[in-house]
C-alpha cells in the first residue's frame, strides 16, 4: 500500500467519522428517531466508507503502468532532441 492510499483512507475515516457524529448530534437533538435510525444511520456510514475505499482502490494509477526503463529512455530521448 503507498504512501497516498494509507493518507486517502485516514482522511476519508476522519470525514466520515465526522459525518456520523453530526448525524447522530443532529438526531440526538432535533429529529425523534429510534434506535433502528441510529443503527441504520451507522451501517449507512460504514457501507459508504467501504465503497468509497474500494472504488479508489480500484481506480489505477498511471505511474505504476509505466516501466521505469522505458521512462528513462524517453526522458533521455527529448533531452536530446531539446539540445
Amino acid at each position: 500500500m503507498k504512501k497516498k492510499d494509507v493518507i486517502f483512507i485516514t482522511g476519508l475515516s476522519i470525514l466520515m467519522g465526522i459525518i456520523w457524529v453530526v448525524g447522530e448530534i443532529i438526531m440526538g437533538l432535533w429529529i425523534a428517531v429510534n434506535t433502528k435510525g441510529h443503527i441504520f444511520w451507522f451501517a449507512l456510514i460504514v457501507i459508504l466508507t467501504l465503497v468509497i475505499s474500494v472504488w479508489h482502490s480500484m481506480l489505477e494509477d498511471e505511474s505504476d503502468l509505466e516501466d521505469p526503463k522505458r521512462a528513462k529512455y524517453e526522458r533521455k530521448k527529448n533531452k536530446r532532441k531539446n539540445k
